[in-house]
């Protein structure tokens, strides 16, 4: 989708944002979103040749973008990553919690080894993300937090068992950081997607069967895009959403 028709919002420009798993999928299209409205773009990701490919591309076209290849489950790399990313563009005043991995997982085999790796790269790092970034906000008086939840658990998915869990405490801990957060000027809301058209679902789940589920399930025709997810992150990270916080975000055609 060109930047024309994605709604402007001045308050983002030069704004500091930080996206993690920004590379490919629905993070790719945050960043691109919100480098085209001018804002202090970091991410971090795995990927190293995709993410750095991205910022070269739009640093290229008079963006201010900073890439950092990070693994967010080891902590204090995470916390080294961001560290780097504030020291050039400041402090973080819209922090994205997007990274997540949705594979699917069979409960009778999960190991607690597995079901950790689960937790951390679901929910653990968006702890920690806040944990770095809130003081920077709490200093400036304002600041947006948008965590990553899913309709997979709200409407009782099964395959997934862990990540799952991991989601629906992600609107759990949304909650509890708005109060303790607000007070300070900052909102915490959780974004939660649909089934998004990502090369990765396209890939590995969207069949025949798939599509027909999708088509009895949403109340609008078509599909959600990484785009869609890109248009409600932008209004939240914005001070349109000034009053908007503790609160599920829904971008799924009406399936939940």
């Amino acid at each position: 989708m060109s930047d024309e028709m994605m709604g402007r919002y001045p308050s983002l420009k030069d704004r500091p944002v930080l996206i993690s798993g920004g590379a490919t999928g629905i993070g790719e299209a945050l960043v691109r979103a919100f480098a085209g409205q001018g804002a202090r773009v970091g991410f971090v990701d795995l990927a190293e040749a995709e993410g750095t490919a991205l910022a070269d591309e739009l640093n290229a076209a008079g963006g201010t973008v900073a890439f950092r290849a990070c693994d967010i489950t080891d902590i204090e790399a995470y916390r080294a990553a961001i560290a780097a990313i504030e020291a050039l563009h400041g402090p973080t005043l819209a922090l994205v919690n997007n990274a997540a991995n949705d594979t699917r997982h069979d409960w009778r085999d999960v190991t607690p080894d597995y079901f950790d790796g689960r937790v951390a790269v679901n929910l653990r790092h968006a702890f920690f993300a806040i944990q770095a970034t809130a003081p920077g906000m709490i200093a400036a008086g304002r600041g947006s937090i948008v965590n990553f939840g899913s309709i997979g658990w709200m409407k009782a998915s099964g395959g997934y068992p862990v990540y799952a869990a991991s989601k629906a405490a992600v609107h759990g801990m949304t909650r509890s950081f708005a109060r303790d957060l607000g007070k300070h000027g900052i909102r915490v809301n959780t974004l939660v997607p649909g089934w998004v058209m990502t090369k990765r679902q396209l890939d590995l789940w969207v069949d025949d069967a798939a599509n027909a589920e999708i088509d009895k399930a949403q109340c609008l025709s078509g599909r959600v895009m990484p785009d869609d997810i890109a248009r409600m992150a932008l209004f939240l990270a914005a001070d349109d959403s000034r009053m908007c916080t503790a609160q599920n975000f829904v971008v799924d055609g009406g399936w939940v």
